[in-house]
């Protein structure tokens, strides 16, 4: 058995049909964002609202870049032509208003106070803040600490969506599945590790260890509740992927039930930053990028030097060959499931970290990217996905040198876009099964 893990053959048709569901999924993740003008956002989503009005001398400034952060959530809006903007904020905390002094006019600086200022509610459910400009030079850091910066951010980023795309691209390759769900199954991990280490006090090493494996118990759980029986009276994938959609859908909204709408933070959010030269990290963010390689690390192990992910491969390469062969089909994509479910909570817990902030939609709030990165690298091939991860994650952050913050998710489904377009099976896919 040749150790290249392959996929199925791609046709036009087949892209067609790859397209359709990434476009699907971007019509899900736009679901409940609500219409936003630029100047104003989710201030038809939440009930308290930041607003402010960015004059100098008395004019307006127009596309001044404004963004507010604090328990967990982060907004960014563009001024209008009369300098106002607002943006819609979940709960009634005090946040950090940010004016981007880059998006100001030259020769205009943020006089006085600060270009950052903390924002705390009063009686009404309104916010004024206010920033006072005046004239001067700006000191302005130079394109290659930007772009260093947010090299080593991309990258952490793109581990971390490594960790969800793997699983799923082996859930794809042994069953064919389009697995939906498998946001809420990130999610999941996160608001287990809340509940352990917030809720009940464990530490929260002991936390995450837990959370990681009573996510691949869900795992397994949702494989033999619902997608072994399903295979064996053998319905079709569109249908098993319209099932996913569902299920996503009762997850997503159980866990609003119970955790309600607002974000919670696990212990350790918040840390100082390190500075190493122009790259500016966590201790969080450096303990995140080694896990993330250790794991990945680990599951190379597995997937290349275990009889089990050897076997994995060889189901996903061909199933009837590899059950012909001796090989229990149905205790691999059992197995399967555990291990994408582990690797998706431990996605959801680095997410937290990253966002940061744990909500109970954070899964679906990355879906897109881990479809992208999943199929950028190749349906079905686990190395493919990883690969596809790094590009998107460094993508999604470069780009924001050269392109508004605001479309830096779709930047990335563009470059999935080409890609498909000029190599359908992916970057590391094959056109042909091997078998």
């Amino acid at each position: 058995m040749s150790n290249t893990h392959a996929v199925r053959k791609f046709t036009p048709r087949r892209v067609v049909l790859l397209l359709g569901l990434l476009l699907t999924a971007l019509t899900f993740s736009t679901l409940g964002a609500g219409a936003a003008q630029a100047d104003e956002i989710n201030t038809d989503q939440y009930d308290y609202v930041i607003a402010g009005n960015v004059q100098f001398d008395g004019e307006p400034i127009e596309d001044v870049l404004i963004s507010v952060e604090g328990s967990g959530y982060k907004a960014e809006v563009v001024t209008d032509a009369d300098g106002k903007w607002r943006i819609g904020v979940p709960e009634k905390e005090t946040y950090t208003v940010s004016l981007d002094e880059d998006t100001l006019p030259k020769g205009v600086v943020v006089a006085k106070g600060g270009s950052t200022i903390d924002a705390e509610f009063g009686l009404t459910k309104v916010k004024s803040v206010n920033f006072f400009l005046g004239e001067g030079e700006r000191t302005t850091v130079s394109f290659f600490d930007q772009f260093v910066n947010r090299f080593v951010n991309g990258l952490n980023f793109g581990l971390l969506l490594a960790l969800a795309a793997i699983g799923m691209s082996l859930i794809f390759g042994t069953t064919g599945l389009s697995n939906f769900a498998h946001a809420e199954m990130i999610t999941f991990g996160a608001l287990a590790t809340l509940t352990l280490s917030v809720t009940f006090g464990v530490p929260i090493w002991l936390a995450i260890i837990v959370a990681i494996a009573l996510s691949g118990v869900l795992g397994f759980g949702l494989d033999a509740a619902i997608w072994k029986p399903l295979r064996k009276k053998g319905v079709g994938l569109i249908p098993l992927m319209i099932v996913s959609i569902g299920l996503s859908l009762a997850l997503r909204y159980t866990f609003q039930l119970f955790y309600g709408g607002g974000t919670s933070q696990l212990p350790g959010s918040g840390m100082t930053d390190l500075k190493f030269g122009p790259i500016s990290l966590s201790p969080i963010d450096l303990a995140s990028m080694g896990i993330s390689i250790v794991v990945l690390l680990a599951v190379s192990y597995f997937l290349l030097r275990t009889r089990i992910g050897k076997a994995t491969r060889a189901v996903s390469d061909n199933p009837s060959l590899a059950s012909a062969s001796g090989i229990d089909v149905d205790g691999v994509i059992r197995i399967v499931w555990i291990v994408g479910g582990s690797l998706a909570g431990l996605s959801g817990v680095l997410w937290a970290y990253f966002r940061p902030g744990v909500s109970w939609d954070m899964g679906f709030q990355i879906l897109l990217l881990v479809f992208a990165a999943t199929t950028l690298g190749g349906l079905g091939t686990a190395f493919g996905a990883l690969v596809g991860s790094i590009i998107v994650g460094l993508f999604v952050e470069l780009s924001t040198l050269w392109i508004p913050s605001d479309l830096k998710y779709v930047g990335a489904l563009v470059v999935l876009i080409l890609v498909l377009l000029l190599r359908p099976q992916g970057i590391l896919g094959r056109k042909e099964r091997i078998g």
